[in-house]
């Protein structure tokens, strides 16, 4: 690697001789490759334009002849072959001085080859940038996840597919927005920095303020200020935000992602799941251009409506066991039995909820909404008025994986103050995972909020689902990592 480094070294400064600046500060672009390729892909072998267009991009591919050279170059839409001669090239005498890797800018018109292939006649050739170290050996995409994540960089340069995935995400995130702003509503910004963090069931990551010289919080959830905007007078607001949660990583889980929450006043959790499957329907319309998507060998239609089963009723069809009017005792029977792990200390609540992830959630491959969650798994949820032993609360599946939660949200103060101190009983019992009392919240609450329903998209799972991707950090530019020794 020091050799070759060394060899790109000597031609960076024979560049330098020949009067040219190897890192100039502009060039003018006048097209993409794709637009060319859009354009004239349809001429006939050895049909030539008379167009002259300017582009830029990445050498991949050389092969040098002497007086004549071949060299492929690629930039963000896709990639092309370019054709240099001796005679008719302007600065031809860069070639012997050029690498793969190198950035470059031509100016030239479009033709097709004999063999019939799209190529540049490159009139005049500029270098833009001198790479001084060599891409990954062959040409073939990176294969080493390590190396993918670390180098992500090269991860782009050498795999269009993997490039491919980051520009759906864009289009998701546009999408997504395109859908929010037509209903109605606003975006808006809340603090990432929180005095207590609140919103979810999760460890937060601690950090000291200095200017207030106080212990702040990343957030782990933005709703408790979406709902302040909700209590300020706002009806339908939205926001793009990075959580943050301090817990391990696996396929799906990462502790800093993307979510999108929205809220809207005067709703429940059944006009927000109208909402919420006809924005994924939208979405994926507007990016891939159809409703039925593959996962993992798994055809899905996310074409609305969407199934809908409450808790209770999964269990009963997918673990063959009917949760009504069972003791705690016999829900820990039925947990022993079958081999599945439990915290001791879990409420009736929670072992519904242990006994439902561990028999339920791998049979959830179409789209499913879990509705009626056992009131111990969240604080901020309406309470159902048919049994308050369950909330309004939905979680949305599609392959097996929750790519949201959503409530009709709790606007009665003295119920939520009552939850709060539940959950920081337990809290003081030894679970980790609860959610901390916030006066500063209940103050507001006190104010009045109106009827309200709330919803969470974890938007790198929505990516993963419309990339076909197994593991979010495959969806994620730059993913956490361990530092290198």
């Amino acid at each position: 690697m020091d050799q070759l480094i060394q060899e790109r070294l000597k031609k960076l400064e024979e560049i330098k001789k020949l009067k040219i600046n190897p890192y100039p500060y502009k060039f003018d672009k006048t097209t993409d490759i794709q637009n060319i390729i859009n354009s004239y892909s349809k001429f006939k072998a050895e049909e030539k334009s008379k167009d002259i267009f300017s582009i830029a991009g990445r050498i991949i591919l050389e092969r040098s002849m002497g007086k004549a050279a071949f060299l492929n170059i690629q930039d963000q839409t896709n990639s092309i072959q370019l054709y240099l001669n001796q005679q008719e090239t302007k600065n031809y005498s860069l070639i012997k001085h050029l690498d793969l890797g190198d950035i470059i800018g031509i100016k030239g018109y479009p033709f097709k080859t004999k063999k019939g292939e799209l190529t540049l006649f490159v009139k005049e050739l500029t270098i833009l940038t001198k790479s001084l170290r060599p891409l990954p050996e062959k040409f073939h995409g990176l294969k080493d996840i390590e190396l993918i994540y670390r180098h992500r960089y090269l991860d782009l340069i050498t795999n269009p597919e993997s490039k491919n995935k980051f520009l759906i995400r864009t289009k998701i995130v546009q999408a997504f927005r395109e859908f929010l702003n037509s209903k109605g509503f606003i975006e808006v910004e809340t603090p990432t920095l929180q005095p207590l963090y609140g919103g979810a069931n999760a460890k937060p990551f601690k950090t000291y303020y200095n200017a207030l010289k106080k212990d702040f919080y990343l957030r782990i959830s933005n709703e408790l200020y979406l709902k302040r905007l909700l209590i300020g007078g706002f009806e339908k607001v939205y926001e793009f935000v990075k959580d943050f949660r301090n817990e391990d990583i696996d396929t799906t889980h990462i502790p800093e992602f993307t979510q999108i929450e929205f809220y809207e006043a005067y709703k429940d959790y059944n006009h927000a799941m109208e909402m919420y499957e006809q924005l994924i329907e939208f979405t994926a319309k507007k990016v891939l251009g159809t409703t039925e998507i593959i996962y993992q060998n798994n055809k899905i239609s996310l074409k609305t409506p969407w199934k809908r089963l409450s808790m209770t009723e999964a269990i009963k069809k997918y673990a063959k066991f009917d949760i009504k009017n069972k003791t705690k005792k016999q829900l820990i029977e039925f947990i022993e039995k079958n081999n599945i792990e439990y915290k001791k200390n879990s409420t009736e609540g929670l072992l519904i909820k242990t006994i439902f992830e561990e028999t339920c959630e791998k049979h959830l491959i179409q789209p499913t909404f879990i509705i009626d969650h056992p009131i111990e798994t969240t604080p901020l949820c309406k309470p159902k008025e048919s049994n308050p032993k369950f909330v309004e609360r939905f979680e949305p599946y599609i392959a097996c994986i929750e790519i949201g939660n959503a409530y009709s949200e709790l606007n009665d103060p003295i119920l939520q103050r009552k939850l709060f101190e539940e959950q920081e009983t337990r809290g003081h019992a030894g679970e980790e995972e609860i959610h901390p009392l916030d006066e500063e919240f209940l103050e507001a609450l006190e104010i009045g909020m109106p009827p309200a329903a709330g919803v969470g998209i974890g938007l790198d799972r929505v990516v993963m689902l419309f990339t076909n991707s197994q593991s979010i950090r495959d969806v994620i530019l730059f993913p956490p990592m361990k530092p290198k020794e």
